[in-house]
C-alpha cells in the first residue's frame, strides 16, 4: 500500500509539472504577442537576422508582416553555414532586405561570390555603413572596389585576405577612393612575407580614415611614407612593423611632417626593428600621442635604453599618459647588462608617471637577456609567457596576476612547476614553441596559470605535440570551440589504443569543438579517428595523405556529421592542382553531396556544402 501510495504521489506531481509547464508557454506565449510592436522591435536587436526570420517569420501573420514592413536596420553576419541555408537565408532575408543592411559581414569566398555577383549588384545595398569580407581572394576584391565608392554610407571597412598577395596587389590604394571612410583593417600576407618591399603612399592623396588597423608584415621604410596620409588619424595599430635582412628602396617624401593632432592611440608590434629606426617618426608625428602600445617580436637592445626613452617623452609626446610596453632585450657584456638596462627605468621619471616595469627570464641559462615588460596596470590583451627556472636563479622576479589579458603565448623551450605569473581571465591560449614534453606534466603546470575551463581557443604551434597529449590537455578544456594544431610527421599514430583509451571516450562525448586545424600528413585510418574525436565539427582544416585523397575526401562527405547538419566546409592543404579537378569528378559521379561550392586557393583545396 505504502509502495502504491507513494506511486500515485510521483504521478500527481509529474502531472503537475506538466500542466505547470504547459501554463508557462501558454502564457509566455500570450505575452509576447501582446507586447507592443516597438517592443518587438526592441527584442530583434539582441537577435541574429537569420534567428529572428527562423522564429518568427511563419509564426503568424503579424509577425510576418512585422517583419516585411519593418524600418529598423538589419545587420547580416554569415558565420559558418551550410550552403543549403544560406541559399535559403539569401532569397528570403537577404535579397528582400537589401535596402535595409547597414553591416553586412561575409565569412568566406563562396559566400562573396554568390552576393556579388556580378560585382556591381553591391551598389544595390545603399545602407551599407559596415562590410567586413573575410577570407575573400584578390581577384573578387578587385572586382568589388570599383564599386565600393558608391556605397554613400560606407563608413567601416574590414578584409581579410585568404591568398598570398603579390607586393603589387597590396590594396591600400582602393581605399582612397573613399571618402566617407572612417574604420580601415586588412589582414593579409604578401607571397615575401618575411622580407615585404616597402609600399611607397607618396602617390596618393589623403585619407578620410581614423581608424586603421595593419595586420601583416609592414615595412618600416612604409611606416613613414604611411603617416603622412593619413591627415584624420586617431587610432593606428600595426602587427608587424619589419625591416628587411636586405637593403631595400628608399622612399623619399618631400612633403613637411604633418601635425596628426588627432592621434591619440597608436599600437606597434616591432620585428626586426629597433628604436633607431623609428625615433624619428617619434618625434615628427607623435607629439599627441596618449596611449602608446609597444611590444618587440625579435631581440632588441636600444629599446630597453632608458635615458633614451626618457628624452623622447619629455621632448616629443608631452602628452603620452600609458606607456605600456613588452620587450624582447639583451644586454652587451662590454656595456650594460640586461639587470642595469631594467633598473634604469625606477627612477623619478617613470616612478612618477606611475610607470612600472617587472621581467622575466626566457633562457634558464642566461641571465643578460630576457623579457622586460609594464605593470600596475598591466592592460595588453596579449602576453608572451616563460617557465621560469625551478632554482631561483634571479632575485628580481616578482610575482604578478594579469587580470587584462586574454591571450597568452607560451614561449618556453621548457616547463617547470615554478609559474611566476596567473591569468585568470584568458580566453585564449598558443603555444609558440619545441616544447620537450606535452603531456600530463605540461596540463597539469598549464592549470597554475590559467584556468583551463576558461579557454576557448588553442593554438599548439610546436612541433613534438602528440595527439595523445592534445586529448589530454582537452579534457580539461570543456567550452573550447578552436583547435589548431602540428602533428609530429615521424611518430605512429595508434589509433586503436588511442580510440579504446578511457580518456578518448570521454573526450569525444564533452568537447564542443566546432573549428579545427590540423597540419599533418593524416592518414585515412588517421582522419577517421579524428572524426570520432571531434563529431561537432563545422569547418575543417587538414593535412592529408596524397595517395588517400579520394579515400579521405569520400569518408568525411559520408560521415553522418554532414547528415545531422555539422560539418559544412572542409579545407585539404596543402593538395596539388589536379586535386581540384580529381575530387569534384568523385564528388559529382558518387553524388556525395548534393549542393557543393569547390575552389583551389593558395595550394587549398576549399569545398562547402
Amino acid at each position: 500500500m505504502k509502495r502504491e501510495r507513494n506511486e500515485i504521489i510521483q504521478n500527481y506531481h509529474e502531472l503537475k509539472k506538466q500542466k505547470m509547464h504547459h501554463y508557462n508557454v501558454n502564457t509566455t506565449k500570450t505575452i509576447l504577442e501582446n507586447l507592443a510592436n516597438e517592443i518587438i522591435y526592441e527584442i530583434f536587436d539582441y537577435l541574429d537576422i537569420f534567428h529572428i526570420y527562423d522564429g518568427f517569420f511563419d509564426l503568424n501573420r503579424r509577425f510576418k508582416n512585422l517583419l516585411i514592413n519593418s524600418n529598423f536596420p538589419v545587420q547580416v553576419n554569415t558565420s559558418t553555414i551550410t550552403k543549403t541555408k544560406f541559399q535559403y537565408y539569401y532569397k528570403k532575408v537577404i535579397l528582400p532586405n537589401k535596402n535595409r543592411i547597414n553591416h553586412l559581414r561575409l565569412s568566406n569566398e563562396f559566400i562573396t561570390d554568390i552576393i556579388f555577383s556580378p560585382s556591381r549588384l553591391i551598389i544595390q545595398f545603399l545602407q551599407i555603413e559596415s562590410l567586413v569580407l573575410d577570407n575573400i581572394i584578390y581577384r573578387s576584391f578587385k572586382n568589388i572596389s570599383i564599386y565600393l565608392m558608391h556605397l554613400p554610407k560606407l563608413r567601416s571597412l574590414t578584409l581579410s585576405f585568404s591568398e598570398k598577395l603579390e607586393h603589387e596587389n597590396v590594396p591600400f590604394g582602393h581605399i582612397f577612393n573613399l571618402s566617407n571612410l572612417k574604420y580601415f583593417k586588412i589582414t593579409y600576407i604578401e607571397t615575401n612575407e618575411y622580407s615585404p618591399e616597402p609600399i611607397d603612399f607618396t602617390n596618393y592623396g589623403h585619407s578620410s580614415i581614423e581608424y586603421l588597423v595593419i595586420n601583416t608584415h609592414f615595412h618600416v621604410e612604409s611606416f613613414n611614407s604611411l603617416l603622412f596620409r593619413f591627415p584624420k588619424l586617431r587610432h593606428l595599430s600595426i602587427d608587424s612593423l619589419r625591416s628587411s635582412f636586405h637593403i631595400t628602396k628608399k622612399i623619399y617624401q618631400q612633403d613637411q611632417p604633418i601635425p596628426l593632432e588627432h592621434l591619440k592611440f597608436v599600437s606597434l608590434k616591432l620585428d626586426l626593428v629597433d628604436l633607431n629606426n623609428i625615433e624619428d617618426m617619434f618625434k615628427r608625428f607623435f607629439r599627441y600621442v596618449e596611449v602608446l602600445h609597444l611590444a618587440t617580436i625579435q631581440t632588441c637592445y636600444e629599446c630597453l635604453n632608458a635615458k633614451r626613452w626618457e628624452q623622447l617623452i619629455s621632448n616629443f609626446m608631452p602628452n603620452l599618459r600609458v606607456y605600456d610596453v613588452y620587450f624582447h632585450g639583451f644586454g652587451l657584456s662590454n656595456q650594460l647588462t640586461f639587470h642595469e638596462l631594467v633598473n634604469q627605468f625606477n627612477s623619478p621619471f617613470w616612478t612618477n608617471k606611475r610607470w612600472f616595469f617587472t621581467h622575466q627570464h626566457d633562457d634558464h641559462e642566461d641571465l643578460n637577456n630576457g623579457i622586460f615588460y609594464s605593470i600596475n596596470p598591466y592592460r595588453s590583451k596579449d602576453f608572451t609567457f616563460y617557465w621560469q627556472s625551478n632554482k631561483e636563479f634571479c632575485s628580481y622576479l616578482r610575482k604578478t596576476n594579469f587580470n587584462s589579458v586574454q591571450h597568452v603565448r607560451i614561449g618556453s623551450k621548457q616547463v617547470t612547476n615554478n609559474p611566476v605569473d596567473y591569468f585568470p581571465n584568458a580566453t585564449q591560449l598558443s603555444v609558440i614553441n619545441h616544447l620537450g614534453t606535452f603531456n600530463q606534466l605540461f596540463s597539469s603546470c598549464l592549470r597554475s596559470i590559467i584556468p583551463l575551463k576558461n579557454l576557448t581557443k588553442v593554438a599548439i604551434e610546436s612541433f613534438d605535440c602528440s595527439l595523445e597529449g592534445v586529448i589530454n590537455l582537452m579534457q580539461f578544456t570543456p567550452n573550447l570551440h578552436t583547435l589548431k594544431f602540428t602533428l609530429l610527421g615521424y611518430a605512429k599514430i595508434k589509433t586503436k589504443v588511442i580510440e579504446q583509451s578511457q580518456i578518448f571516450q570521454y573526450v569525444s562525448k564533452i568537447n564542443k569543438i566546432k573549428y579545427l586545424d590540423l597540419h599533418a600528413d593524416c592518414s585515412l585510418e588517421t582522419i577517421q579517428l579524428i572524426v570520432k574525436l571531434f563529431s561537432k565539427l563545422d569547418y575543417m582544416k587538414i593535412g592529408i595523405k596524397k595517395k588517400e585523397t579520394n579515400e579521405i575526401t569520400r569518408f568525411i562527405l559520408t560521415n553522418n556529421n554532414i547528415h545531422k547538419g555539422c560539418l559544412n566546409f572542409l579545407c585539404l592543404s596543402p593538395v596539388p592542382r589536379r586535386c581540384l579537378k580529381e575530387i569534384n569528378i568523385l564528388v559529382k559521379t558518387e553524388n556525395l553531396v548534393d549542393d557543393y561550392s569547390i575552389k583551389y586557393i593558395n595550394r587549398d583545396l576549399h569545398l562547402w556544402w
